[in-house]
């Protein structure tokens, strides 16, 4: 997927990257843009979000946009996840989303 290329939902991933480089002086914009843009491929390609409506879909990415810049991110999606089966919000299919949110840890090897 090229950095000009990112659709819907990765595409929350190139907000956040921005976001956080003008949050955070010491990070490089190009840097982040890069490493987000290489998250949004791994979901993409590992099939993180497959099966997921668009609602859904667009969730966990935005889940992933929180938890991605924490301290410990592996933990925030874990988490993350396991809060999903107990309080699921708006979500049209908490399982799996809360499924995806594994896998994406996974992918990404959190």
């Amino acid at each position: 997927m090229p950095l000009s290329a990112v659709r819907p939902p990765f595409d929350q991933f190139m907000a956040t990257a921005e976001a956080v480089a003008r949050a955070r002086p010491e990070v490089d914009l190009e840097m982040a843009r890069e490493v987000f843009h290489e998250a949004a491929t791994l979901l993409d390609n590992g099939l993180a979000l497959d099966g997921l409506d668009e609602h859904d879909a667009s969730a966990v990415v935005a889940g992933l946009c929180i938890d991605l810049v924490t301290e410990d991110p592996g933990a925030a999606v874990r988490a993350r996840s396991e809060a999903t089966l107990k309080n699921p919000g708006d979500l049209h299919d908490p399982e799996a989303v809360s499924r995806s949110y594994l896998i994406a840890r996974s992918i990404m090897q959190l």
